[in-house]
């Protein structure tokens, strides 16, 4: 069984990757892997090389990018508004290129308050094409599990799943031997 990355930072994930886009295709092709994704933090600098690298070595690159939710509109502005969640966005097809494009430009343009922010409505309108990973424990899934608000957590993935469409939203599992994600994890089974 093919084991892929589809959660992996480079060095363009300021401070949160060091993966150089150089070195990485190559590394996961002497793992045995046959491909592999690209998910800064809110940009897409990288994803030229990064295909480019991925050719050069037989890896199926994967598009994709970790962008920051809006708790409300990308519009407000406002002290609250700085704590986004986090929501993987992977390319299904060059329609979801340029959707992936379309948010993260627009994450800069209309949104960026801290960081580049989408909200719900703009990935709406531009959800086709994408599959959504609840991300990590900074994803709306998590925190509410974390929280021990099952209900909520179950509202956001009805909710991303409804966007996305069936079957294009999948609830994303780490194991980074921090005692909150055990529990996290623990209701993201419960959850699927």
């Amino acid at each position: 069984m093919a084991f892929t990355h589809l959660h992996v930072h480079t060095e363009y994930s300021l401070l949160d990757g060091s993966s150089k886009i150089k070195e990485l295709p190559a590394r996961a092709r002497e793992l045995g892997m046959d491909s592999l994704a690209i998910t800064d933090h809110g940009v897409m600098y990288g994803v030229i090389d990064f295909y480019r690298a991925c050719n050069a070595v037989g890896i199926k690159p994967i598009i994709g990018c970790e962008v920051y939710v809006a708790p409300r509109s990308r519009f407000d502005k406002q002290n609250e508004d700085g704590r986004a969640s986090h929501l993987v966005l992977l390319c299904e097809n060059r329609t979801g290129y340029q959707n992936l494009c379309r948010l993260v430009s627009q994450a800069y343009i209309e949104g960026f308050y801290k960081k580049p922010r989408i909200d719900l409505e703009l990935l709406t309108q531009h959800a086709e094409g994408l599959i959504g990973l609840s991300a990590c424990l900074a994803g709306d899934v998590a925190r509410h599990l974390a929280s021990d608000d099952y209900a909520g957590a179950l509202e956001y993935a009805r909710r991303y799943d409804r966007i996305f469409g069936h079957g294009n939203f999948f609830l994303e599992m780490q194991d980074h031997r921090i005692p909150e994600q055990k529990l996290v994890n623990r209701g993201i089974r419960k959850l699927h």
